[in-house]
């Protein structure tokens, strides 16, 4: 379960703003997870659950914003969200296309209060 580490790391990068930030309370903190990153929302969601219990952060939300898989045509410059993994452009046809979204694991944003 990968998961877990991930949901750790994500703890991690709030203790770091908030020890930066003295007497500051992280609140919130968004992500951006793309459909084909290859991580299951609830498990990282119950992952990180786990790991804020009974700890400074427990009251921290965590908001988990999905990707979704998109590709842009370099032909015509048409962006397009992927279905049954049919990458071609729906516009012009072509299969000169490139991955634009969908594969994000990020921190978007973290909710501070000072």
């Amino acid at each position: 379960m990968h998961e877990l580490g991930i949901a750790s790391a994500v703890l991690e990068a709030v203790r770091q703003e908030a020890q930066k930030r003295a007497g500051a309370r992280v609140t919130k903190i968004g992500l951006r997870l793309g459909d084909m990153a290859g991580v299951d929302r609830d498990a990282l969601s119950f992952s990180f659950e786990v790991l804020v219990k009974d700890t400074e952060f427990e009251q921290l939300t965590l908001e988990i914003q999905s990707c979704p898989l998109a590709y842009r045509c370099r032909a015509c410059s048409a962006t397009f969200n992927v279905s049954d993994y049919l990458t071609f452009c729906p516009h012009c046809g072509t299969s000169d296309t490139e991955c634009v979204s969908g594969t994000e694991l990020e921190v978007a944003y973290m909710e501070i209060e000072e």
